[in-house]
C-alpha cells in the first residue's frame, strides 16, 4: 500500500521457502503490512474522544491491513520483470516463477476491493475512499514514476503518510473531514518517510539503477542533494511532531519526549549529509526505524 510497506527492510533477503504459505506472505508483505496496522491503530487513537470503541478499531486497521497488501500484490505482479533484475527481489512468487501472474493479480485484486468494501461498510465512506486513493497512488502514479523520475519518492511518501489519516477518519467519522489533527499525523508520516528512504535509495542505489528505477537524482553522483533533502525532511519532521503538542493532541510529556527523538533524528541526518558513507546512511536508516514507533507511542501515552 505504501511505499514503506514496500521499502522499509529492503536490506533483508526475501524469503526462498517455496511453502505456499511462505509465498503468499512475501508476496503480500505481511511482516511489512504490521506497520500500516500500527499507524492506522495510532490514527483512530488519537482521532478518537472517550473511550476506544474496540470494535470499529478492528474493523479500520484490519480493512487498511487488506488494503495493504493489495497494493503490495499488484506491485509484484506489474513490476515481477524488474524483479528479476535485482538480488534481493528475484526469488519472490512471481519472478521465481511459483506463482502464476493471474492468480496474483486475482488476489491483488480482491484483497483491494475487500479492503475498501470492509471499510466503507464498518467505519465510513472517508476512510475507505482514503484507501482506495492510497492505493490508487501507490500503483498508478509511484510505481510507473520509479523508473522516470526521482520525484518519485515525494508521491510514494504521500501513499505512505495516508495509513494514519484513515485510522483517524474512521473514529472522527467522515463529517468531521480530515482536521488538524489528521494533517499532523500525515505531516509526520510523510516528513518521516524522506530520510528513512533516502537513505535505503543511497545504499542501493547500484542496485535500483541496474534494475532501471530512478530513486535519486541521476545527477547526484556525490550523494550532496540526497543528503541535503534528508535533512530539509528531518528538519520538517522537528516541526510537525512539535506541533501535535501545540494543536492540543498531546499533553506536555510528549513535547519534550518529541524534542529528544527528534533531536537523535536530526542529528542521524546530519551526519549523513556530511558523509554520505553507506555507514551513516545505515544509521540513519535504523534510526528512523526506531524513531517512529517510539514517537507514535509516546503520542498515543500523551494524548491530551
Amino acid at each position: 500500500m505504501s511505499r514503506v510497506s514496500e521499502e522499509l527492510l529492503v536490506q533483508l533477503p526475501e524469503v526462498e521457502e517455496c511453502g505456499w504459505v511462505s509465498d503468499l506472505l512475501t508476496l503480500t508483505k505481511a511482516r511489512l503490512s504490521f506497520l500500516v496496522i500500527v499507524t492506522t491503530f495510532v490514527g483512530y487513537c488519537m482521532g478518537s474522544a472517550g473511550r476506544l470503541d474496540w470494535l470499529e478499531l478492528l474493523h479500520a486497521t484490519l480493512g487498511t491491513a487488506l488494503a495493504a497488501a493489495s497494493a503490495a500484490v499488484l506491485n509484484q505482479w506489474m513490476e515481477t520483470h524488474v524483479d528479476r533484475l535485482m538480488e534481493r527481489t528475484r526469488t519472490r512468487p512471481l519472478p521465481a516463477g511459483r506463482m502464476a501472474p493471474r492468480a496474483a493479480l486475482m488476489l491483488g485484486l480482491g484483497l483491494g476491493a475487500g479492503g475498501v468494501l470492509w471499510l466503507l461498510a464498518s467505519t465510513n465512506w472517508l476512510s475507505a475512499s482514503l484507501a482506495a486513493a492510497t492505493i490508487g497512488i501507490y500503483l498508478l502514479l509511484y510505481t510507473p514514476l520509479k523508473r522516470r523520475t526521482s520525484a518519485c519518492t515525494l508521491v510514494g511518501a504521500v501513499s505512505g503518510a495516508l495509513p494514519p489519516v484513515i485510522g483517524w477518519t474512521a473514529a472522527q467519522g467522515p463529517a468531521a473531514g480530515i482536521g488538524v489533527g489528521g494533517w499532523i499525523l500525515f505531516g509526520i508520516l510523510f516528513t518521516w518517510q524522506m530520510p528513512h528512504f533516502l537513505a535505503i535509495a543511497w545504499m542501493y542505489r547500484d542496485e535500483y539503477a541496474q534494475a532501471g528505477f530512478v530513486m535519486l537524482k541521476r545527477d547526484d553522483a556525490s550523494g550532496c542533494v540526497t543528503g541535503f533533502i534528508s535533512l530539509i525532511f528531518a528538519l520538517g519532521l522537528v516541526g510537525v511532531s512539535v506541533a501535535a503538542h501545540f494543536v492540543g493532541m498531546t499533553g506536555g510529556a510528549y513535547l519534550l519526549g518529541a524534542l529528544l527523538l527528534n533531536a537523535a533524528m536530526l542529528g542521524l541526518a546530519v551526519r549523513f549529509f556530511l558523509d554520505r558513507s553507506r555507514g551513516t546512511a545505515r544509521a540513519l536508516f535504523f534510526g528512523s526505524i526506531l524513531f517512529l514507533p517510539l514517537l507514535l507511542g509516546l503520542m498515543v501515552f500523551c494524548k491530551a
